[in-house]
């Protein structure tokens, strides 16, 4: 694809400076639900301007994808009466269609250049041609063993990315940018400080649940898999014969824990589904830990494990993974980088920003 059709989709080197930037709005999609969230600049700071969590009927977006544009747009729609005239958008892409890796190019190399060498990486890394895709590249830093540069490139399918970029410029909004929501979430939780360690992200969803490998808080990796937290609603539901808040009061105040006080029944209603999710972070976690260059020397050591996601929120969830795979597990702080606790309460909690974190990465693009 050529460069001039690729900057329609993906975020630009040279933003509109943002004293005259109009505000924006982050908008995640999923197969579930839309979540957008605006941030605002105010003379106390950057605070929430607005947020919100719009369902999605079945059918509409499937795996990520598009399936019904028509009712896709009429979605959009319906959201943009809640935005208090805000069109502006920055939007995530789904993971399970992207294609993430990291490489190395010296530090001369123009943007033009850049691209053309990314090409030629496509053979080997990505199943699709370069005129079928839509790609660029952020810059993680220099790497000290080369004197190169590092950068993460991300691919998508160009009829993918001209879905999204149909759907939101049908709804009128004025489409910014479109990134892997691994990107929106490493912003919102990386510290942003260079000397960060290699992190380990699990979004841990309602359908599924996405990994990315974070250096620099940049992602060089992701994957998907389909463990989600609607299969630890259903246990609950069926071995417990609990429903609607009720489900979510025990999984959010007993969780894991409710073995504590000898209600074995809950925690074997929800084990196999955080069994699962433990082994594939574990998974995850050793093949990056561990990793080697040719001389022996570990090249990404993963200094902690960060979980988010609505079903995040399991109670005794981080410290039962952090049991199994033997490492720092914690859950993500949205907005470290936005306002310090001492200044600002944000109008989402700790417990429900955790769902809100690639719309939080995101609406950080217009701050």
């Amino acid at each position: 694809m050529s460069e001039s059709v690729a900057t329609s989709f993906i975020a630009r080197a040279f933003p509109t400076p943002r004293f005259l930037a109009p505000p924006v709005v982050g908008i995640d999609v999923s197969d579930t639900s839309i979540k957008w969230l605006v941030l605002e600049r105010s003379s106390r700071g950057v605070r929430v301007h607005s947020y919100g969590d719009q369902k999605l009927p079945d059918g509409i977006v499937v795996h990520g994808l598009v399936k019904d544009m028509n009712l896709f747009v009429q979605a959009l729609t319906e959201l943009k009466k809640d935005l208090g005239g805000i069109v502006s958008v920055h939007a995530a892409l789904p993971e399970e269609a992207a294609y993430v890796f990291s490489m190395q190019v010296p530090h001369d190399t123009s943007r033009e250049q850049t691209l053309r060498l990314i090409e030629f990486e496509f053979e080997g890394r990505v199943p699709i041609s370069p005129s079928a895709a839509v790609y660029d590249f952020d810059v993680i830093g220099d790497d000290e063993e080369s004197g190169n540069q590092e950068i993460s490139v991300t691919v998508f399918p160009c009829d993918l990315s001209e879905s999204y970029a149909a759907g939101f410029t049908r709804a009128g909004f004025v489409l910014i940018s479109l990134e892997v929501e691994a990107s929106s979430i490493g912003r919102a939780v990386s510290t942003g400080q260079p000397d960060e360690p290699v992190v380990l992200v699990v979004d841990f969803g309602r359908a599924r649940s996405g990994f990315a490998v974070l250096k620099r808080g940049v992602p060089i990796f992701t994957s998907t898999v389909e463990i989600g937290g609607d299969a630890i609603t259903h246990a609950v539901e069926k071995g417990l014969g609990l429903s609607g808040a009720d489900i979510e009061n025990f999984k959010n105040e007993q969780g894991l824990m409710v073995q504590a006080s000898g209600k074995s029944a809950g925690v074997e209603a929800i084990i196999g589904t955080a069994s699962a999710l433990a082994d594939e972070i574990l998974r995850h976690y050793n093949y990056w830990h561990t990793r080697r260059n040719e001389r022996g020397e570990r090249v990404t050591p993963v200094g902690r494990v960060v979980l988010v996601g609505g079903s995040a929120n399991l109670y005794g969830l981080a410290d039962y993974i952090a049991g199994r795979v033997q490492a720092n597990v914690v859950l993500g702080d949205i907005w470290q980088r936005v306002f310090s606790y001492d200044e600002y309460i944000p109008p989402i909690d700790r417990r429900l920003s955790l769902e809100y974190a690639t719309a939080a990465g995101l609406a950080l693009r217009g701050i």
